[in-house]
């Protein structure tokens, strides 16, 4: 028994580039251990397990450390895997079911758009003494969404130069911690931040932008934006604000094919 594996870049239109991620397409639930070793094993960001059900698929991310309940580039590249080479169904659009309830994902051409739930911020009442002493600059502004902080800073160029301290990061209770700022080319760049679910940086993150999105809609005046996340791989997105709902479009890159060879996993313990 094998399991079928897929590496792409997502959100992005060149390979190397983006934030890669994992797709595993099942026909049944592995054991929950498996998936977080096989997770480990290929030490990405995310891998995404799908198995198809009557109503569209369901799916399920596994970060090297922790399954998490939202994550997008992964979503993006599990509805590639569905729509260009597992399934190809004639619809534009598919749903998943999740962690985060219902998710809609849409094509048109060679770009696929995430329908998230929205996640607006508020300023928290106290703050963790972590988050200070964690970066070298200063933001100007401090907010909270479910999961993540939001660190809003005064210009792109902060953002490029933050050296943040990981391990102190890694103290703050939060998910990940998400650093923006007005872009010089597009309507607002970010950084995100997740040493606490083992991710020190994140390339390029699209649950993050269900919280930059509603923010900088309400700044700036505009439901539509464009957005760069300024990590080394670097990655572009189009997103959208529609009342309490994000479109986040990107595209989507092959890396590789492969499989997982379950007697192998079995064997050794799994």
């Amino acid at each position: 028994m094998s399991i079928r594996l897929y590496q792409l870049d997502a959100f992005t239109d060149q390979l190397f580039a983006g934030n890669p991620a994992a797709v595993c397409p099942l026909t049944d639930w592995l054991a929950d251990e498996q998936m977080q070793r096989i997770a480990a094993e290929n030490n990405l960001a995310e891998t995404a397990f799908y198995v198809r059900t009557d109503q569209g698929y369901h799916i399920r991310w596994f970060t090297p450390a922790v399954e998490v309940d939202l994550c997008g580039h992964a979503t993006l590249a599990a509805a590639y895997v569905i729509f260009f080479l597992e399934d190809k169904p004639d619809t534009d659009h598919i749903f998943f079911d999740s962690r985060s309830g219902t998710l809609k994902v849409c094509r048109e051409g060679d770009w696929l758009t995430l329908d998230f739930p929205a996640d607006p911020v508020n300023k928290p009442p106290l703050l963790p003494p972590a988050l200070a002493s964690s970066f070298d600059i200063k933001p100007a502004e401090v907010y909270k969404g479910k999961t993540d902080f939001l660190l809003v800073y005064e210009k792109q160029e902060d953002i490029e130069e933050l050296m943040p301290d990981m391990r102190e990061l890694s103290t703050v209770p939060a998910r990940g911690i998400i650093v923006t700022a007005p872009g010089n080319d597009v309507d607002f760049v970010s950084r995100f931040f997740a040493p606490q679910v083992g991710i020190d940086e994140d390339p390029v993150t699209g649950s993050a932008h269900t919280t930059l999105v509603p923010f900088w809609a309400g700044r700036l005046g505009k439901t539509q934006l464009t957005a760069r996340q300024l990590s080394k791989r670097g990655g572009y997105l189009e997103c959208k604000l529609h009342g309490d709902r994000v479109d986040i479009s990107g595209k989507v890159q092959l890396y590789l094919k492969g499989e997982i060879l379950m007697d192998v996993l079995v064997s050794s313990g799994g």
